[in-house]
């Protein structure tokens, strides 16, 4: 709409879808320069849409029926009861509002800090803007924000800006079930019910899962980052050393689905640029607002090829035995996001034969794992790229998801069968 446009910058169809669909999709990828193209009920659109992205449409769908007293059907409630892992359809409700709280109580916290960093440089209303719409951006792994077209770059150098942009990704990434098993574990050391030193043992396997991967891809990426870039005079070779090593922690974190950046994506060492293709294609861990495959379905695939080689029959970690429709579900989950990926490469290189082949996968990767991060080719994309770049951001976000979720539900649901069509040998490798 053309109150929507900053005055004088007119914005084509094409763009406007993808600006929708960057937002809701909380990708970060943008045709146009966001703090300047939008006028400012543009921008509250777009933090609309960014926040029922990073909440999800089912839980935002059910917290306006109980805002209205309204009674949450027996399929909602069934929806819900699988998205968040219950044991009962009982306590819905309180799970429904927990979240909300949550979310709003992170994002809260990290617009305050914003705030103490952005007030004083951009003044009260231009600060606070910055630092609540920044803060709801990072929680919901959006990557959008109003600092025009170097995202985070001058804050480099910002202890505050990078370790609560890093805090609110990393949070919002874990997931609300890994939130929920840590608090309560962390009540009962309160209590004096738990003793500190087995408060990692009596984790749920969800919870270990994705802490150990989350631990992992940060700390190897983030020192792989500093190996690679320390000496790249394009990027941090001139940084001091702690400069260097925020920047490091932020592009690990930031590739696994966040889309901010400090540092210049397209400047970035070859070796770098394939970490980063790794981490993002990876991203966060289940039912928190970050993209990507997911840590545990990387975490259960590789364990699954370790106790294959190690001759098992069983996946097996932390003393407990995974669930073969959750192997299946992996393999779907993994291959589909794959195919996505390896046909949207194809049809985008077709569509702009003169982009490079290293900027194209970067976008792709980028928009399938719903990062955002770019190589300077998404400003350039004609129609034809738009159209294909908004297809693989929507099936980033719900494709592989929606597939792995039908997948174990019809396992579970399969009735035994104790009939089995013959076996016959086939060469493998």
């Amino acid at each position: 709409m053309p109150f929507c446009s900053a005055p004088g910058q007119a914005v084509t169809f094409p763009d406007a879808v993808f600006t929708a669909a960057t937002s809701v999709c909380v990708t970060g990828l943008s045709t146009v320069v966001m703090a300047t193209r939008w006028s400012n009920i543009g921008k509250i659109v777009i933090l609309c849409l960014i926040q029922i992205g990073g909440i999800g449409l089912i839980a935002l769908a059910n917290m306006i029926f109980i805002s209205f007293r309204r009674k949450i059907s027996l399929k909602n409630r069934r929806i819900i009861k699988e998205s968040y892992n219950l044991d009962q359809m009982g306590g819905v409700v309180p799970v429904m509002r927990s979240v909300v709280k949550c979310v709003f109580l992170a994002e809260g916290v990290g617009a305050v800090l914003y705030a103490i960093c952005f007030v004083p440089e951009f003044g009260w209303k231009k600060g606070m803007t910055h630092a609540v719409f920044l803060a709801i951006s990072a929680f919901c792994n959006a990557g959008i924000d109003l600092f025009g077209e170097t995202s985070l770059a001058a804050y480099v150098s910002s202890p505050l800006v990078n370790l609560t942009t890093i805090g609110l990704i990393i949070v919002s990434g874990l997931g609300f079930i890994v939130w929920w098993d840590l608090w309560d574990k962390f009540r009962k050391i309160i209590k004096k019910e738990l003793s500190p030193g087995r408060f990692f043992r009596v984790l749920r396997l969800q919870s270990k899962l994705v802490l150990t991967m989350t631990g992992i891809l940060v700390f190897a990426g983030a020192l792989l980052v500093f190996i690679f870039e320390s000496g790249n005079p394009l990027t941090l070779a001139d940084k001091p050393l702690g400069t260097k090593i925020m920047a490091s922690f932020f592009q690990s974190v930031t590739t696994r689905t966040a889309g901010f950046y400090t540092i210049d994506q397209s400047r970035l060492s070859t070796s770098t640029v394939i970490i980063s293709l790794l981490w993002m294609f990876t991203g966060g861990s289940p039912m928190g607002t970050a993209g990507g495959v997911k840590t545990t379905t990387i975490a259960v695939l590789i364990l699954s090829i370790v106790a294959y080689l190690q001759g098992k029959k069983d996946v097996e970690v932390y003393g407990r035995r995974i669930r073969e429709s959750y192997l299946r579900s992996a393999m779907v989950v993994a291959g589909t996001s794959l195919l996505i990926l390896f046909t949207m490469s194809v049809l985008l290189s077709a569509a702009m034969p003169e982009a490079d082949l290293a900027d194209i996968l970067y976008e792709i990767t980028s928009a399938v794992a719903t990062v955002g991060l770019s190589r300077g080719l998404t400003p350039q994309l004609n129609v034809t790229g738009k159209w294909i770049v908004i297809l693989t951001m929507y099936l980033g976000r719900i494709g592989p998801l929606t597939l792995g979720t039908a997948v174990v539900a019809k396992v579970r649901n399969m009735p035994g069968s104790t009939t089995h069509l013959g076996e016959e040998d086939i060469m493998i490798g």
